[in-house]
């Protein structure tokens, strides 16, 4: 496959995920297509289910999947783990969304993770989540994507504030985010009358839900020779969808290879379905025992183990390259990038560096190392907490983009292919 094609196949992806959910859904759906089970967490694990062939389970939005390599049971096998993370900064909708000013209705939303605010404006926004619907046991879930122009934050014209171009757009998240999407007086059940009609349901069966916006524009490739990726949600879509396909294609190794997808990385991982949550532990802990191993068996598979933890990296920015340090310039299309902070804001340490480094010569690809200036705060990934969490060792990579944490981000067409292979290199150990 082309570097093209599969810039080509992430697009799709994407545009398949607007929501943590959603991407769970798909993520699944093709691991279903490439031979792996779905197991139940409350279910029981036969032996077999955990200690050979091709397995995963899903947690609301996160998502473990893993194979085993063919042959006895060796409970103190280890393992390897290319980890990332569904979820992305957007706007997500209130408990009580229905609201109005001046003969707008408009939705009440709050900002999640660390939005870059005014891209949310002027851009036609779709509805994407799950719902949950009463049901004869109580609750069930069921996703809902409205993928049509429907809500639309209008910026305030310039004729109102003039000097808006010099000192910058303020916004209050609680006052100049909410978006517009029809006329006429505050109906308070508007939004649950419309998801009823969406999901074919009556409005009282909506009980509740996990909603976002997102922008309806297709993700697309971009320049005069199709360089770039112009999409949203590349962080941290795209390292998801980079992590799948390498895993989806890994046959043998010596090692159990394993895809961990979290959500809440934006706000900070502490959520049962967040890399702060048990959920790879318990994913680790279960295999071995189903192997036959016990405690002595756990920790000898865990520091037998090696985490490559997948988030979107800063490139060098071209109109603010001060902004970046002067002797780590990153560049897109040129390679995976390993993401270095001796303050522990990314878990690479020199043994980890060396580790990813090698397997991007396997894999022949380029390598960059990214270091944040030294007067900017870094930010952070799920790397420094898997390692924490697990006593796992971890290196912290990812492919360069601009723009990160807006409502539409860009990274270069080739490096999605790029960082396959180079995961691909590091699950065959």
């Amino acid at each position: 496959m082309s570097e093209l094609e599969t810039a080509e196949r992430l697009i799709e992806f994407i545009d398949l995920a607007p929501s943590p959910f959603h991407a769970t859904a798909e993520v699944a759906a093709r691991l279903e297509g490439a031979g792996f089970r779905r197991l139940a967490e409350a279910a029981a694990w036969a032996p077999l289910d955990a200690a050979g062939g091709r397995c995963f389970l899903v947690r609301g939005g996160s998502l473990v999947a893993w194979t085993v390599p063919a042959g006895p049971p060796r409970p103190a096998r280890g393992f390897r783990v290319v980890a990332a993370h569904t979820d992305s900064p957007n706007l997500r909708v209130k408990a009580r969304p229905n609201t109005g000013v001046a003969g707008c209705r408009q939705l009440a939303v709050e900002v999640y993770g660390g939005v870059l605010l005014n891209s949310w404006l002027d851009r036609d926004l779709g509805l994407s989540g799950r719902v949950m619907l009463r049901a004869e046991a109580g609750a069930e879930a069921r996703l809902v994507r409205v993928d049509r122009p429907l809500l639309r934050v209008p910026q305030l014209a310039i004729h109102l504030d003039r000097e808006v171009n010099q000192k910058g757009l303020a916004l209050n998240p609680q006052q100049h985010l909410n978006p517009l999407w029809s006329l006429g007086p505050l109906d308070e059940r508007g939004l649950e009358e419309f998801l009823a009609a969406e999901l074919g349901v009556e409005p009282d069966d909506v009980l509740s839900w996990d909603l976002m916006c997102h922008d309806v524009q297709g993700a697309a490739l971009l320049g005069r020779d199709r360089e770039f990726v112009s999409a949203p949600r590349l962080d941290n879509l795209c390292s998801s969808f980079c992590g799948l396909e390498a895993l989806r294609a890994h046959e043998g190794g010596e090692r159990i290879a394993v895809l961990c997808l979290f959500d809440h990385e934006e706000v900070g991982s502490g959520s049962h379905t967040g890399a702060g949550g048990p959920i790879l532990a318990e994913l680790v802990e279960r295999v071995v025992l189903a192997a036959g191993g016990g405690r002595e068996e756990l920790h000898r598979a865990v520091a037998d183990s090696f985490c490559v933890s997948v988030d979107m990296a800063h490139a060098t920015h071209p109109n603010w390259p001060e902004k970046h340090d002067p002797a780590h310039w990153i560049h897109m299309n040129a390679g995976p990038v390993i993401k270095i902070n001796t303050n522990q804001r990314y878990a690479t340490d020199a043994e980890g560096e060396a580790r990813f480094q090698r397997a991007c010569e396997r894999a022949g690809v380029g390598v960059q190392k990214y270091f944040h200036r030294g007067d900017l705060s870094c930010g952070s990934t799920i790397g420094p907490i898997t390692a924490a969490n697990l006593g796992m060792r971890t290196v912290d990579v990812g492919t360069p983009q601009l723009a990160m944490h807006s409502a539409r981000e860009l990274c270069g067409s080739r490096d999605p292919a790029l960082l396959v292979r180079a995961l691909s290199e590091f699950l065959k150990d």
